[in-house]
């Protein structure tokens, strides 16, 4: 597991390399800055990213936010002094949320949990999404679709949407490998919920769901190229 670690506070930095190194994780790069840390992530990919929210010039939210647009993959765990920061934490694409000063078994914790809900295609079974002010972890196989809305993407599951700050782009990374597919440059569906699709004008397909009585319509490039995917799958 590569880690990156961002914390202005050089006290605060060796802890946390140290409780790392202490739970078997080695391959750490610490930085004392948000601005430092950009400049490590554009030349490397890493696993995990542990970032202390209140720092200067740019802080932990707004470095969360670079790191979700150069590797939508990256695991963020935020860690802070104030439990206020929670919410927005979450918001900002982070898995946990570690209160300072941070022991072992909060680690520990955080370590746990980055095994069940790290974000690697061939792993992902639930994506962490918000609604009005709760936190929803939503199990992949419940979603629907997926709709483009500005920089965040609407989840469809049944009775509910739930938001997620990540562009449809990103999603697409995300869920590569998993039977969904980008019928619309606004529209990513759930194959294995597709109840029915009908040709309309321009070929394009209506796509019908078990489950909802929502229609999403597909662009006519996207109904060519998921006609030819399900030609080439094995039902």
């Amino acid at each position: 597991m590569k880690v990156l670690i961002v914390d202005d506070e050089k006290l605060a930095l060796s802890r946390l390399n140290r409780l790392l190194n202490e739970e078997g994780i080695l391959d750490v790069t610490a930085c004392s800055s948000a601005i430092e840390a950009i400049k490590v992530l554009t030349k490397e990919k890493f696993d995990v990213a542990f970032l202390d929210i209140s720092m200067p010039e740019m802080n932990g939210l707004e470095l969360a936010n670079t790191i979700v647009n150069l590797n939508p993959k990256t695991f963020i765990v935020f860690q802070t002094a104030y439990e206020e920061h929670a919410l927005e934490a979450f918001q900002s694409g982070g898995i946990d949320y570690l209160l300072k000063p941070i022991s072992n078994e909060s680690i520990r914790n955080s370590l746990n949990k980055m095994e069940k809900y790290i974000v690697k295609a061939d792993e992902t079974k639930k994506l962490v999404a918000k609604r009005g002010n709760k936190i929803y972890l939503i199990d992949i196989d419940d979603i629907f679709y997926i709709k483009a809305d500005l920089d965040e993407v609407i989840i469809k599951i049944k009775d509910a949407d739930a938001y997620l700050r990540k562009k449809i782009g990103d999603m697409q990374s995300v869920l590569e490998g998993k039977n969904f597919f980008r019928v619309h440059r606004s529209y990513i569906v759930n194959v294995d919920k597709i109840k029915s699709m009908q040709s309309v004008e321009q070929s394009k397909l209506e796509i019908s769901f078990n489950g909802i009585d929502d229609i999403v319509t597909s662009s006519k490039d996207g109904a060519k190229d998921f006609r030819e995917y399900l030609d080439k799958r094995s039902f």
